[in-house]
């Protein structure tokens, strides 16, 4: 039988329609004598012409109609609206055929009779077939999962995993209680309180969430609820898949702190998101990084007449640029692209990318923002993020740009790291030469973390997770807020056109998050238990290794309560104090020298003058500096 299952496929057809062609006039036969109640040979004989007709009005049906070019291990209920169509239309035409040459001695009940066996075997025969191929094919060493979810979608993930082996379908999950007991593709659909018994009848290792249309707020009770059992959970990918019909085994994954959070995106709005970048020349600094990037998709998406990239990193340059180009031509977009490989330190060169590209818009992603690294690297931390800045809005500036926007973050509010400082410090210039000219509209947007950026402690988890523990936080008590990558960029472009100079724009980021309960949650929903002193025989250790050079055990978004909210429900305009420029460009001027004198002392009392909320929680981390204590 394996080398049946091995055949061309093109002699399978042939196969299944030799088949037909011997089984379907039999059907007829058999129709005839169960409406006669006796062996009637004579006149089986009388209507043979008719009985070899059969095949000849339904088998070319079948090829029209697709039935033969359906891969048998993979048909489901659509296929019997098929099997009923083709079986009707050629049950129609012998209809006809036997009235036109005027039979009236076959009666008109062996029609129907013909129309329900002929269904019966052509739907059985394909049915029979699919169970017993899926039974030789089956890996008896693939994992066993359960579906939840019986719908479409549902469907399609179990039609592809029976293309593979490495999954075994056993079971559909659904809350729809009038699907419970029923059958599916062969597979019977329970409860969700069933997981348990399913556990231990059929050994199911992972519950696979085919669940593309629901809300995240749903998904996440779906995810509360999975946790308390020991299975692993994994989800489908957003509705895009399933109306293209690509839902596939590789777009599994696991489960993201975003389907934990339950976060509805809110649908942006589109003059907002067109207004400063529509027809304009559109710059984009760090355009290769996790932000930088993804503002450049969205940006692409509102067909600016140029965007330009500005990126330190040739390989993050490179890949953005062919990311991009490939974009634009899907799109079938009007927008020319140009990379820079550059630093936002070369003044010259942004003088004359600025005035040679008549740059309208500018989206400032670029910066140094890893804590413990900048706390260890301060000097360059400063360079990067508040020089660099202070370079890029007076290019802005002479070139007469319109609209120019900083990529923020909470961790500027209070900061406690020098990290945190320099944000703050790149906030205070912008927000000082907005109110000494009137050519380009500063403002800033500042938002928590983003989920997938590098550095993020989700894939660390994973990863920490996948090598059996264990999973090491620095402390049980930190928090953070989160927010999707797509979300921030899209929420970024909106804020920036409703800036009129100086604004600091807040993003609503939702409830923070406490990272342990993160990372005992990402621990349950892998089917393991978290090892602890009260619990022995748990498989994951979480282990605290205290907190790092300038971290804080939770972030605030807010300097003070002085807040308004915007058209958009989650915008919100900050008024926090700030620095004039008479009192900044001094001040700069003298950070700049204890910079280039590496006066480290130096450096942390100016960055305390001029962020007035800054109070280091460490002493001074850079490592030139503490071995020069040393010697």
């Amino acid at each position: 039988m394996h080398s049946l299952v091995n055949l061309p496929r093109l002699h399978k057809q042939l196969i299944a329609g030799v088949v037909d062609a011997i089984f379907l006039p039999l059907a007829f036969i058999l129709a005839i004598l169960t409406r006669y109640e006796s062996v009637n040979f004579d006149l089986i004989k009388h209507y043979a012409w008719l009985i070899a007709a059969v095949p000849l009005f339904a088998i070319p049906l079948f090829i029209k109609l697709g039935l033969y070019r359906a891969v048998i291990r993979y048909i489901d209920h659509k296929m019997v609206s098929v099997i009923v169509i083709g079986v009707s239309l050629s049950v129609l035409a012998l209809a006809f055929l036997s009235f036109m040459l005027q039979l009236t001695a076959i009666s008109r009940a062996v029609f129907v009779i013909y129309w329900l066996g002929a269904i019966l075997y052509v739907g059985a025969s394909r049915f029979a077939a699919r169970a017993y191929l899926g039974g030789l094919r089956r890996n008896p060493h693939a994992i066993k999962v359960a579906i939840y979810g019986a719908g479409t979608a549902g469907m399609q993930l179990a039609n592809a995993l029976r293309a593979g082996h490495e999954l075994d379908c056993v079971a559909f999950i659904d809350d729809n209680q009038t699907m419970h007991g029923s059958s599916i593709a062969g597979i019977k659909v329970y409860p969700v309180t069933a997981i348990p018994q399913l556990i231990k009848n059929f050994g199911i290792h992972e519950v696979l969430l085919a669940l593309p249309t629901v809300s995240k707020a749903k998904q996440k009770q779906i995810l509360d609820h999975l946790e308390g059992f020991k299975v692993r959970v994994k989800v489908t990918p957003s509705i895009k898949s399933l109306i293209n019909g690509e839902l596939r085994v590789q777009d599994i994954r696991d489960v993201e702190i975003d389907d934990l959070l339950g976060r509805d995106q809110v649908e942006p709005d589109e003059s907002l998101l067109a207004t400063c970048i529509t027809g304009k020349n559109v710059l984009v600094s760090g355009a290769g990084g996790s932000i930088g990037s993804e503002l450049c998709r969205q940006i692409l998406r509102q067909k600016p007449r140029c965007l330009v990239l500005l990126e330190i990193s040739e390989f993050s340059l490179y890949s953005i640029e062919q990311e991009l180009s490939a974009l634009r031509d899907q799109l079938n977009l009007r927008c020319d692209i140009k990379p820079f490989l550059g630093s936002i330190h070369d003044t010259a060169k942004l003088d004359k990318i600025f005035h040679g590209f008549q740059i309208d818009t500018v989206y400032h992603a670029a910066a140094y923002k890893h804590v413990p690294l900048v706390e260890h690297n301060p000097i360059e931390g400063i360079r990067n993020n508040v020089f660099g800045t202070s370079n890029l809005a007076q290019a802005a500036i002479q070139a007469g740009v319109k609209q120019f926007v900083l990529i923020s973050t909470d961790k500027a509010v209070r900061p406690t790291n020098v990290m945190g400082a320099t944000k703050r410090l790149a906030e205070l210039i912008l927000q000082a030469n907005a109110r000494r000219q009137n050519t380009t509209r500063f403002c800033m947007v500042r938002f928590g973390n983003v989920l997938g950026s590098s550095g993020s402690v989700v894939p660390l988890f994973r990863k920490q997770i996948m090598q059996g523990g264990p999973i090491t936080l620095t402390h049980a008590e930190i928090t953070r807020y989160f927010m999707t990558i797509p979300e921030a960029a899209q929420l970024v472009l909106q804020a920036g056109a409703m800036g009129q100079g100086g604004d600091v724009f807040v993003l609503d980021m939702g409830e923070p998050v406490r990272i342990i309960d993160l990372a005992r949650r990402m621990i349950h929903l892998c089917g393991l238990e978290v090892k602890s002193s009260e619990h022995p025989e748990g498989t994951i250790e979480i282990r605290e290794v205290g907190l790092r050079p300038g971290e804080k055990l939770y972030e605030e978004l807010l300097i003070g309560d002085n807040v308004e909210r915007t058209s958009h429900p989650l915008i919100m305009r900050a008024q926090e104090s700030e620095l004039s420029w008479d009192e900044l460009h001094h001040a700069l001027g003298e950070l700049e020298q204890a910079c280039s004198r590496f006066d480290f002392e130096g450096v942390r009392t100016l960055l305390q003058q001029l962020v007035h909320e800054y109070q280091p929680q460490c002493g001074i981390e850079d490592f030139i500096w503490q071995i020069e204590k040393k010697t």
